[in-house]
């Protein structure tokens, strides 16, 4: 697996996991339960991980989708 987006912001968190979705890529979402620890605070960032057969597709979509540069 590859690291596609790394963020705390929930909001793109779900966009992006809605994309690769709708797009048939599989992905998995690490640390998203990280908020017990934090204190749902939204400081420690989520990491959206991907296939690595299917990275350059899903950093593609990101890309064309606004959500990540080149």
């Amino acid at each position: 697996m590859r690291e596609l987006l790394n963020t705390n912001d929930a909001v793109l968190i779900s966009y992006a996991t809605a994309l690769l979705r709708d797009a048939g890529i599989r992905h998995t979402l690490f640390d998203g339960n990280m908020s017990v620890v934090e204190g749902s605070i939204g400081v420690l960032p989520r990491r959206l991980m991907v296939a690595s057969e299917q990275y350059e597709d899903a950093h593609t979509l990101m890309h064309d989708a606004g959500v990540m540069p080149n």
